[in-house]
């Protein structure tokens, strides 16, 4: 069973999480924000990892610290259950539509993080928050989870739904590209 525990404790947040990549889809748990607890169920319904989250922060300064940490801990526990990545299709490709957004994700889990976010609005607020921060919660599982990770939407207007929309999309994408298809490293290199 490809599965993994990561801990991350600062002075900002305390997060446990334990995902089974070959899971039947199940969220436990929370991340003390409810959107992002609903997103996540999201994320694992649709890639088919199990998912145990334990996450506390200082949200009374703001929310900030609590989303970004929990993708760090999310990457790297994507990364550590991945372990040598032998037999994994590698990558992964899925352009989601939810209502009128249509987001596009395409990803790589070759090892070298690499992360591209365009066409999503800017200096604006959701939910009292700056919308910039799910930026930086993709961001920090494309770099921890050594992945190369190009998230475009390519329109929309409902704000839940861009976000939606791009949780289920990179949850698709994971799905394909975590998936073991064949007996070797999927690399001319021999190694990922």
């Amino acid at each position: 069973m490809r599965k993994a525990f990561t801990e991350r404790k600062t002075k900002e947040t305390y997060i446990k999480l334990e995902i089974n990549l070959d899971g039947k889809g199940i969220f436990k748990g929370s991340s003390s924000f409810p959107f992002l607890d609903h997103m996540l169920q999201s994320f694992s319904k649709h890639s088919f990892c199990d998912l145990y989250l334990e996450a506390k922060g200082d949200t009374h300064v703001d929310i900030h610290h609590l989303i970004e940490d929990i993708g760090i801990v999310l990457g790297l526990a994507i990364d550590k259950a991945l372990k040598d990545k032998k037999g994994i299709e590698r990558y992964g490709f899925f352009v989601l539509p939810m209502d009128e957004a249509l987001v596009e994700v395409s990803l790589d889990l070759c090892g070298r993080p690499y992360f591209v976010w365009k066409g999503f609005p800017k200096f604006i607020n959701f939910l009292g928050y700056e919308f910039d921060i799910w930026r930086e919660f993709f961001k920090s599982i494309a770099f921890f989870g050594k992945m190369n990770l190009h998230i475009n939407l390519r329109y929309g207007e409902n704000l839940h739904h861009i976000i939606e929309a791009t949780f289920k999309a990179f949850a698709k994408a994971f799905k394909q590209a975590k998936q073991i298809s064949h007996q070797d490293v999927p690399s001319t290199k021999g190694v990922i």
